[in-house]
């Protein structure tokens, strides 16, 4: 899809060798459908919902939307365990109903990413439906299937992510199938050309249809060889994506950006590197691990570790300085509320939101914003473990209870790190529910939705929603704020974050106050005197002076 996008010229980025792309300049924004607008009152968001709110990402100057799964499912996953690849779940809509977002989001020149989620299907898929009815099928090797071991039990011991064993048993053909995620999510087995040449297919029917491009979920499992337990970033993963690029994207304008819980800075380049032909970009979890628990994981997190948070964030940077791109987040569908994690969601609220939001829009990269984000929506604080919907959550809590941890414990962890925070509906107004629904929605609201909303934000004088809007448009107008790399500043300080942008001899410095108490610091050198004060999250200043004093989570940004 071409028709939202700038003409491509030179980047003024010379260093980069790059054709500049009009996603360079876009700002993306997730939409997670059943929890953004419901059109009919069923509870649930759909895609009329979508195409009702578009008027305001186009206020906010969005670029292209990505969204999450709107497939057949069964939604055992919400959506994440495709039964048809080509067909929209009935609670979302039609094909009807998808073609006419795609373009009415294209008449305000913004485009539609799909999420493609093609490291496994549904147990409900046609293929494994065929696959699990009989060994002699073309479609039974379209999935991974091992034979017993001797003792008729698992081939191995290998665990799922969302707990349990990975390997389930199939009485029909005597086999074991794998699924990385839960039972109802069996992984596709990318070995047989056949599967790859059905994936092309479906992509370059979707692309046909008018969409921007592609989130491709966990894409960085599908080179895995379970006989060597190897899951992530196996021996075939770049063959694949090249093969991927080479069937499907090479000469459409279009968008990939790869998911990836593994690169790293040792294999980032691999994906997105100018000459491999495979990804623009990817979302990588550097900067989210730092707050987990290097043994209990995501539901024992840890306090918030700003010196370790920014050496993840800033290698990325310097990664891809002269080569690649970045996608910057900080918030989506599998995480909780940034406001809640990082910063403090209540005394700080606004200022805290636009601080996250100014280091963020103002690194080098790609920025998305998860839905609410841009109001600074936080986490729900749950009572309860049945007031949680997300199976990951549940699934763990049944694990840990069993192994000993409190139900406490277990909560207090949620709270902070479960899923389901993103996924609480979007908050519109002070209408019950948020204003997402007439109907009882599928996962209840945000107590706080009569205080955070759009509508109370947006005429606010200290809007979290304007100052998101003015950062996407600086991305819009500024080739420094596009291009130009990135200079860590102050790295050890554990209260601070700052850097520079530099591009030929413009230069702007980026400052941000990561507590909630007054912050004073002598400034590096070269930086005091006259500038432009672009962004603010408190009140503008004239000048930078010598020895700077911040208040709580204060940010700014000077053009030198």
């Amino acid at each position: 899809m071409t028709a939202h996008a700038p003409p491509p010229h030179a980047a003024p980025n010379a260093a980069s060798e790059r054709t500049e792309r009009w996603w360079h300049r876009a700002t993306g924004y997730q939409v997670y459908p059943r929890s953004f607008a419901d059109s009919n009152g069923d509870g649930m968001g759909d895609i009329p919902g979508i195409t009702s709110k578009l008027g305001h990402l186009s206020d906010l100057g969005i670029g292209f939307i990505w969204l999450s799964p709107v497939y057949a499912s069964p939604m055992i996953d919400n959506g994440y365990d495709i039964a048809d690849y080509r067909n929209i779940a009935p609670e979302f809509g039609t094909l009807d109903d998808m073609d006419h977002l795609i373009a009415e989001a294209r008449e305000r020149g913004i485009g539609i990413v799909m999420d493609l989620v093609v490291n496994h299907s549904s147990s409900l898929h046609h293929w494994f439906q065929a696959a699990r009815a009989s060994r002699d099928c073309a479609q039974h090797d379209y999935y991974i299937w091992r034979d017993p071991a001797p003792d008729g039990g698992p081939p191995d011991d290998a665990r799922a992510a969302f707990g349990g064993p990975a390997w389930t048993y199939c009485e029909e053909v005597g086999q074991y199938y794998f699924h990385f995620f839960s039972p109802a999510q069996p992984d596709l087995n990318w070995q047989n050309p056949a599967l790859r040449a059905e994936i092309y297919d479906m992509m370059r029917w979707w692309l046909d249809r008018g969409i921007a491009g592609f989130r491709m979920d966990v894409i960085s499992l599908i080179g895995k060889d379970v006989d060597a337990r190897i899951y992530e970033e196996g021996p075939d993963l770049h063959p694949f994506l090249q093969e991927m690029h080479r069937e499907v994207l090479a000469g459409r304008d279009v968008l990939t950006i790869g998911e990836s819980w593994s690169v790293s800075i040792e294999t980032g380049l691999l994906y997105c590197g100018r000459d491999r032909d495979e990804l623009d970009m990817v979302f990588e979890f550097s900067h989210i691990r730092e707050g987990w628990h290097p043994e209990l994981g995501k539901f024992a997190p840890k306090p918030f570790d700003l010196v370790a948070f920014k050496r993840a964030l800033f290698s990325w940077q310097d990664l891809t300085r002269d080569d690649g791109w970045h996608a910057l987040f900080l918030s989506n569908h599998d995480l909780p509320r940034q406001v809640s994690f990082y910063a403090d969601d209540r005394a700080h609220r606004r200022p805290a939101a636009k601080t996250l939001a100014t280091v963020l829009h103002l690194l080098k990269g790609t920025p998305f914003v998860y839905q609410g984000e841009e109001i600074g929506m936080t986490n729900a604080r749950f009572e309860r473990i049945d007031q949680y919907r997300d199976l990951e959550t549940l699934n763990h809590f049944e694990e840990q209870i069993a192994q000993g941890v409190s139900p406490e414990a277990f909560l207090a962890g949620a709270n902070r790190n479960s899923r389901d925070h993103s996924r609480t509906p979007m908050q519109w107004n002070a209408a019950p529910h948020g204003g997402f629904t007439t109907g009882t929605p599928w996962i209840q609201a945000n107590p706080n939705f009569g205080e955070v909303n759009v509508e109370q934000d947006m005429v606010h004088s200290e809007s979290v929603f304007a100052h998101y809007r003015r950062l996407i448009a600086l991305r819009k107008e500024s080739d420094l704020v596009t291009f130009g790399h990135t200079v860590q500043l102050m790295q050890d300080d554990p209260d601070i974050i700052a850097f520079e942008r530099r591009l030929g001899d413009e230069r702007l410095f980026v400052i941000a106050n990561f507590t909630a108490q007054d912050r004073e610091r002598e400034l590096p050198q070269g930086l005091a005197g006259q500038a432009d004060c672009l962004v603010w999250s408190h009140t503008p200043r004239g000048e930078i002076p010598r020895s700077l004093r911040l208040v709580p989570y204060e940010s700014l940004a000077w053009k030198l």
